[in-house]
């Protein structure tokens, strides 16, 4: 006769991330909590994922561009670019570990301090902000292709539709095409392109340095002194800006990186992925993009920050199609990682019953290629980017509020339940479902981020526009949770 206690023991505890009411106002099995034996990823993933955003051909020119136009000493520059991935390290370790540990994407994060469905415009805004750059990266990846097409066949058309060439056009669509192909394997493909790609592009541009060094031979060597030597015009200002340029580079992501984390089976890994990914891939990046750009200053006369002026300079097929390679695989890499996932899960939350993380995939592709379409002949000259940084500096106080609520207000207890009910005495059904303390306290804070878009008194605080932005929004939230003795936080066993 078997023994109870023993046949208790043997029956498996049900799992706390399983939800037993699927309300199909706030769940689909994509939003669902992801359980940690379906978690894959290492810190080898998350250092892929933050190379990927690094290894874009914009990424490179920022980092060169700071090391020439700064006016610091080089060593400053590089010191800078280097505090400033620890910082967003710090941040996104903060906005991580919660999915780590509950296995939710931002927008669902996002429930507990705004609202079951207060969190849908913070979502949609941040889905708005990465459709519109998935549009142009894929619009920039496809000029790596067309210049892949050019050497190879040496025919690259006159005629032109909308500021595109047929070669132009036939490579946006092969971009087009290969992006949204790729997205519909799932994340599993996803996963294994971003695991390539970042270490082939890192191969590929440690190749391109050494042959620039030894082109350039002892030449180099004073290229690196003067830029080592700086100019004028740096100081205590100067390296604020460098720091906090490179933090904005990555503001976007910060704040929906539980989508990524969520995949980690442990904390250790995202933090020791988001060390080798952040300070120290950017540390490396940095110092090859310097190399490169003082070998082009010896060897063109002046100094090049942009990969594709570079290659034109060299009369090497074979150089140009390796170099138009890599950065296709680079931009389609940051793309994935900063401009498709995010709104697939964005546009996923605002209807989850009849949006499914592939359907928001092919949503945000598919708007997304008009807007690519129309780069060249009537987006880009509409003056988009204050439209642009606008949405972005909404975003910023969020990330505030996300952080101070879970670590303050709820002390890093959330009930993993209610984040996907409406029931009226759920913990985060609050008025109608709406948080209206965060709301306001977002309004307020928005208000100042935006402002250092359109004031010119607050120009100089545009670089730190995000991170003010966010003290504000978590100082007010914290302020107007704690003032009105918000509802009890029911701690959940987990």
């Amino acid at each position: 006769m078997s023994n109870p206690a023993t046949s208790a023991a043997a029956i498996p505890a049900p799992d706390p991330l399983l939800i037993a009411e699927k309300n199909p106002a706030l769940y689909n099995d994509d939003l669902a909590p992801l359980s940690h034996a379906k978690r894959r990823w290492g810190a080898f993933e998350i250092f892929n994922v933050w190379s990927n955003d690094i290894q874009s051909l914009f990424g490179y020119t920022l980092a060169a561009t700071l090391f020439i136009t700064s006016g610091l000493n080089g060593w400053w520059v590089m010191a800078g670019i280097v505090l400033a991935g620890f910082i967003v390290m710090v941040l996104v370790n903060l906005t991580g570990k919660p999915s780590v540990k509950y296995g939710i994407p931002y927008p669902v994060m996002a429930r507990a301090s705004m609202g079951v469905h207060g969190a849908q415009f913070p979502a949609l805004v941040r889905g708005i902000v990465a459709i519109f750059w998935y549009g142009v990266q894929t619009y920039f990846a496809s000029t790596a292709v067309a210049l892949l097409i050019t050497a190879v066949s040496g025919y690259d058309g006159t005629a032109s539709f909308l500021g595109m060439s047929p070669v132009g056009w036939l490579s946006y669509v092969i971009v087009a095409v290969f992006q949204v192909a790729l997205f519909l394997k799932g994340i599993d493909w996803i996963t294994r392109y971003l695991n390539w790609a970042a270490p082939a592009v890192y191969i590929v541009m440690v190749a391109l340095m050494i042959a620039i060094w030894v082109e350039a031979g002892g030449g180099l060597l004073g290229g690196l002194g003067d830029i080592f030597a700086g100019g004028e015009g740096g100081g205590i200002s100067a390296f604020s800006a460098v720091v906090g340029t490179m933090v904005a580079y990555f503001a976007a992501v910060i704040i929906n990186y539980g989508d990524f984390s969520r995949f980690v089976k442990t904390e250790r890994g995202m933090r020791l992925g988001n060390l080798l990914g952040l300070p120290v891939s950017l540390a490396f990046f940095s110092f090859i993009a310097l190399v490169i750009t003082a070998g082009t200053g010896v060897l063109y006369g002046e100094a090049l920050t942009n990969p594709a002026d570079i290659v034109e300079r060299v009369d090497n097929v074979w150089l140009t199609i390796i170099a138009a390679l890599t950065f296709f695989a680079a931009t389609v890499g940051i793309n994935l990682v900063a401009n498709f996932i995010p709104p697939a899960y964005d546009l996923a939350n605002m209807v989850p019953s009849r949006i499914s993380f592939k359907i928001g995939g092919i949503i945000t592709a598919s708007i997304a290629f008009f807007i690519g379409a129309l780069w060249v002949a009537l987006i880009s000259d509409m003056g988009v980017a204050r439209f642009v940084d606008t949405l972005g500096a909404v975003l910023a106080p969020l990330y505030g509020i996300m952080v101070v609520d879970y670590y303050l207000i709820r002390k890093q207890k959330l009930r993993v339940q209610h984040l996907y009910s409406t029931a009226v005495d759920g913990s985060y059904y609050f008025t109608r479902g709406w948080n209206l303390k965060a709301l306001g306290a977002f309004g307020v804070a928005g208000v100042f981020s935006v402002s250092t878009v359109w004031v010119p008194a607050l120009e100089e605080l545009t670089g730190f526009a995000w991170l003010i932005g966010a003290a504000i929004g978590a100082a007010l939230h914290y302020a107007l949770m704690r003032a009105a003795s918000a509802a009890p936080v029911h701690a959940e066993s987990h």
